[in-house]
């Protein structure tokens, strides 16, 4: 009696589990589709090019300050030879030490930004899902093969392009 117990309970959870809903969303194109991210990508870039910019110009310092020392270091004294190596490392950890600056700059504004937007994803997915009575969502990118579930990437597009539009009115 309790094998056949066992059993019922084994075949009842296996039926369970096959009726589970799965959709699947294209998460990169709902994400291109929205202005906020679009825009967040644009200040992003912007940021990047101009610290870029600003390392470009530290660069070309040091490496006048370089050329500048090999020339001379031949004719220096030993203490002016220190002074002037001092100089040379002073201005190549500068550089350093801006670069580093500007890559966790770039990931704290990349944070602040996205964030926000991918909170808004994940609403308007958990909504859909709610709404059609779907148990687990997967992201077509991250997919490898998919012979059945539903694709909800209309629905979800339709709720976070409202989600989207509230965010930017609040801004």
């Amino acid at each position: 009696m309790k094998k056949i117990i066992l059993i019922l309970s084994v075949v009842c959870s296996f039926t369970l589990n096959a009726q589970s809903k799965i959709a699947h969303v294209d998460s990169q194109r709902l994400l291109d589709s929205l202005p906020s991210y679009n825009k967040a990508e644009k200040e992003l870039q912007k940021f990047q090019e101009d610290g870029l910019n600003d390392l470009a110009a530290l660069e070309k310092q040091l490496n006048e300050a370089y050329a500048k020392f090999d020339a001379v270091k031949g004719d220096l004294t030993p203490t002016m030879l220190k002074i002037e190596q001092e100089k040379v490392m002073a201005l190549d950890q500068r550089y350093q030490q801006t670069q580093n600056m500007l890559k966790q700059q770039l990931q704290a504004l990349q944070g602040d930004y996205m964030q926000p937007i991918l909170n808004r994803l994940q609403t308007a997915i958990e909504t859909v899902a709610v709404r059609r009575k779907i148990d687990y969502v997967l992201d077509v990118t991250n997919l490898l093969y998919s012979k059945t579930g539903v694709d909800i990437t209309g629905e979800v597009k339709i709720e976070l392009s409202k989600l989207d539009a509230e965010a930017m009115k609040k801004q």
